[in-house]
């Protein structure tokens, strides 16, 4: 293959201002493919926490089931949900659910490289819902695209294997640095309001808790203030806030004003994730178009005890232990709590004041802690875009692997 590949300017949507090789031929989606198509429905009980045959579901593997619907090598895309459009490439026996699209690739077509090129086209930017967002078969298949020889899919693929694999073992390790630091803080916690039996129930020092409601919502956020939006169930992960994670209210949807938030109450999750399931974080700021959700309840506590210090006794060891015994569903990806178990969760309450100094003390170590964490974070967030950046411009030809020897760029 030549060194000095002319190029052509690309006139596909979502290659714009981009010049790829002349020698690449512009096709559709729907070629690359010898067949596409929506997964099996599958019902949670037949999905095992461990087994043989992964499950995958819109965004990867979901658990594990006895049989598979699909053996090979196959590209999976994310049908539904809020991550539709995720691309995964899928060896040996597997499940696919209903929200999964499998690709099977044209006999010309190196599946590898196939599964590189569709991340690319960021295809949750075609989801058509808005209350669920997904994508269909015929969104995709009609997309543009272009195709190098089979020779050149190959090696594109093994470079950006080898490419991604590094940043994906650097990845790896800053989330392991961020799972170490997340229990060190537990571990802070615990320490500081685990040193004395519980002494009475939350019941006892809340002066209310309610539920919110669940309208049809847009995908994309609100900004909290100036836009009506719904909390969504991760707000309150981890013991804090986090305000930009909710829905916006649909135009035309009357705003329900007697579930807005309030500033200083908290914030827990009914429904999530075995870990994450009764989570509380204390509202900072005034977000007065900002909505819990059917998935939230508001706990408003009495002069008796701190926001601050309660929200610091259940994300501790011993309290998470407890609520996560409490908590019930038949998947470990959708646990509920109900009114009664959070009002019934053992609690030490000691008097206000040294409520006051033990949070003045977690603030101080959970903050050095935090910032830490939120450094890693963007260290993750920085390797994610060069990750993304290299693979397009080695998908678009705009490094040419044959020409570099496969170097580093």
């Amino acid at each position: 293959m030549t060194t000095e590949r002319a190029k052509k300017k690309s006139d596909v949507a979502w290659l714009a201002g981009v010049h790829v090789p002349v020698s690449w031929r512009r096709t559709k989606v729907k070629h690359l493919v010898s067949e596409m198509r929506a997964g099996d429905a599958i019902t949670s009980e037949r999905i095992e926490d461990s087994g043989n045959v992964p499950v995958y579901g819109g965004n990867g593997v979901r658990g594990f089931t006895e049989a598979p619907t699909h053996d090979g090598v196959h590209v999976l895309i994310g049908r539904q949900g809020a991550l539709c459009g995720n691309v995964h490439l899928a060896k040996g026996a597997f499940w696919a659910s209903e929200h999964a699209i499998v690709s099977t690739p044209a006999r010309n077509v190196d599946a590898r490289w196939l599964a590189h090129l569709l991340r690319t086209m960021y295809l949750g930017q075609y989801s058509v819902t808005a209350a669920q967002p997904g994508i269909g078969v015929a969104q995709i298949s009609a997309l543009d695209a272009y195709l190098p020889s089979l020779e050149e899919q190959e090696a594109i693929a093994d470079f950006l294997d080898e490419q991604t694999s590094r940043i994906d073992t650097l990845i790896s390790k800053q989330n392991q640095l961020i799972d170490t630091l997340r229990e060190r803080r537990a571990a802070v916690i615990s320490h500081a309001v685990e040193h004395r039996a519980p002494n009475t129930v939350l019941r006892r020092h809340l002066r209310g808790i309610r539920q919110g409601w669940s309208p049809n919502c847009y995908p994309e956020s609100a900004d909290g203030v100036d836009e009506w939006g719904i909390l969504k169930t991760g707000c309150s992960n981890g013991g804090i806030f986090r305000p930009w994670e909710n829905k916006r209210l649909p135009d035309g949807e009357e705003p329900r004003r007697e579930h807005a938030v309030v500033q200083g109450e908290i914030v827990m999750s009914r429904a999530n994730t075995r870990g994450f399931v009764g989570s509380p974080a204390v509202v900072r700021g005034n977000y007065p178009k900002l909505m819990l959700s059917d998935l939230n309840y508001g706990l408003k506590t009495r002069e008796t005890l701190s926001a601050d210090y309660a929200v610091y006794v259940l994300v501790g060891r011993r309290a998470r232990r407890e609520i996560e015994g409490r908590a019930k569903g038949s998947s470990p990806s959708m646990q509920k709590l109900s009114q009664g178990d959070v009002l019934a969760l053992p609690i030490f309450v000691p008097a206000i004041h040294e409520q006051q100094e033990i949070v003045g003390h977690l603030d101080e170590q959970t903050s050095r802690i935090d910032a830490l964490i939120t450094k890693t974070q963007e260290h993750i967030a920085l390797a994610k875009e060069r990750r993304a950046a290299l693979t397009t411009a080695v998908v678009t030809g705009q490094i040419d692997v044959c020409a570099a020897g496969r170097a580093v760029t």
